[in-house]
């Protein structure tokens, strides 16, 4: 399949469009890879949701190892596979146990987690496929990260929802040799 969204460059930018390419760029990203591409069609919000995306997944009060768990379930659901592929390897090098992506790549629960891995796992997992979670996976979860964990993890678990979708949409590609996940 080929990509819905050709690549843009600098040249044929609209001013708005390059405007907002220089934001993504010069912040903690370096560079304007995965959605941003298909996102700068629409400049103001390119603009506002790598704002959001900065916060989320640079400045969250959440360790970069349980964030990166929740990107990577939230990447399976959507079985985003650009998505998992970036993410996969920075929740590992973030201190992640490769066996737990392993496990969520088959679509099982991971049989080796951390308590506040399950509490991730769990909370992010009932968000997505009940729509809701638990008292059991809220209380759990507030009670390692606090208020703000919980709306971090549901702000992680949305814009990351967003992202593998307009990845989906654009049919963005893996780079090549690396295999996909299973639908």
């Amino acid at each position: 399949m080929t990509r819905r969204f050709k690549e843009l460059t600098q040249a044929e930018m609209t001013e708005a469009q390059r405007k907002s390419y220089e934001g993504i760029i010069s912040g903690p990203r370096g560079g304007a890879r995965g959605p941003f591409n298909a996102l700068l069609r629409s400049p103001d919000l390119a603009d506002r949701v790598q704002r959001v995306g900065e916060y989320v997944r640079f400045k969250s009060s959440l360790p970069a190892r349980l964030n990166e768990l929740a990107i990577i379930i939230v990447a399976r659901y959507w079985t985003a596979q650009y998505e998992w592929y970036a993410h996969r390897k920075m929740a590992i090098d973030a201190g992640l146990d490769p066996k737990i992506p392993d496990a969520i790549a088959e679509r099982k629960r991971p049989g080796t987690m951390k308590e506040d891995e399950a509490a991730v796992y769990d909370f992010c997992t009932e968000l997505h496929e009940k729509k809701f979670v638990s008292d059991t996976a809220y209380e759990n979860t507030k009670k390692l990260f606090g208020e703000q964990g919980v709306i971090d993890l549901v702000g992680a678990s949305g814009y990351y929802t967003m992202v593998s979708m307009i990845l989906n949409v654009d049919r963005h590609p893996l780079p090549e040799g690396v295999a996909p996940l299973p639908a």
